[in-house]
């Protein structure tokens, strides 16, 4: 009997060990900004986590150039964007460059030093963040580490808040 429980609490611990979080999205398992490769409207400039300002809060977020939330939250980006030019912001989409292109012209987003718009071309954000609904933000801290994720429209101030929380 004595044998029998060892070899039981034996297999326990090795099947514990197997088991995979598969209801947390990566993003929350694995907190550290992500290796993040977009390629710009240019189509040819990769823009890589290295490029990122060092010492600097980011804004990542994720949309679609067709998405009505996503423009709105873009708009009240642009009204904040005093308020916001010490936080990097990059824009990732997985839409065609010509609809990305559109967007960056319609907002003036390459008139903004602190914004970068690219291409998710090797689809790697929809699955680490777990993306079910327009627009997604990320907001890392200025050592790259999450501060919040939230998916849907979240009001500028409120994103403020969160950058401003862990200054």
């Amino acid at each position: 009997m004595k044998h029998f429980l060892s070899i039981l609490f034996i297999v326990a611990c090795f099947s514990a060990q197997g088991q995979v979080d598969t209801t947390t999205p990566p993003y929350k398992r694995f907190p550290a900004l992500p290796p993040i490769q977009i390629l710009l409207s240019d189509s040819t400039t990769l823009f890589t986590k290295a490029d990122l300002k060092e010492n600097k809060p980011l804004l990542l977020m994720v949309f679609s150039p067709e998405c009505s939330h996503c423009q709105h939250e873009t708009e009240e980006m642009i009204a904040h964007k005093n308020e916001m030019k010490d936080i990097q912001i990059v824009l990732i989409t997985m839409y065609p460059f010509d609809k990305m292109r559109g967007f960056i012209s319609k907002y003036k987003l390459d008139e903004l030093s602190n914004v970068v718009v690219g291409r998710d071309i090797n689809y790697f954000t929809p699955g680490f963040y777990n993306i079910r609904n327009l627009p997604f933000m990320a907001m890392y801290d200025k050592k790259g580490q999450l501060i919040g994720g939230f998916e849907g429209s979240l009001s500028i101030p409120e994103v403020i808040q969160v950058f401003n929380a862990v200054k």
